[in-house]
């Protein structure tokens, strides 16, 4: 039996594959789960068109973080932060202060997709780097530079 996969399945397939499998899985167990439905020509068509579709919208939404990453190219943030007399910062500068310079430069970045590189935290003033993720396949480091307020 020919089922269409409607979710990925460990050791079965990824969605929108089209597996053969034994009748009494399909229908007793794949089927009424929602997992999958019978591969027919139709449903083999409106598969296709999807996973076209969807391939267009990905390809448009790498080329945006493509050209996101292109104008972050090699700019440097700057950071101020609090610093003692020792010049140690109260606290620590975290992603979240990092999104807020960005977004300060116009880059509308979620704080999520910013990792800080080789550090878990920022607790003296220097320059430092990090990594936006801006798509699966799209990474962008930048610079930025922790000053005292």
């Amino acid at each position: 039996m020919e089922i269409i996969l409607k979710d990925d399945i460990k050791g079965l397939g990824y969605k929108n594959d089209i597996v053969k499998v034994k009748p009494g899985y399909g229908r007793n167990y794949l089927i009424p789960k929602g997992l999958a439905i019978i591969a027919t020509e139709s449903a083999k068509k409106v598969v296709a068109e999807n996973i076209r579709q969807a391939a267009h919208k990905a390809e448009k939404i790498k080329a945006e973080a493509a050209e996101l990453a292109a104008r972050l190219g090699n700019q440097t943030v700057v950071v101020p932060a609090k610093v003692s007399e020792t010049g140690k910062i109260f606290g620590a500068v975290t992603t979240i202060q990092l999104a807020d310079e960005l977004r300060k430069l116009g880059f509308d970045i979620d704080r999520r997709k910013i990792t800080i590189d080789n550090s878990n935290e920022v607790k003296t003033l220097g320059d430092y780097t990090a990594t936006i993720d801006l798509h699966r396949e799209v990474k962008q480091k930048i610079n930025f530079k922790v000053v005292a307020d």
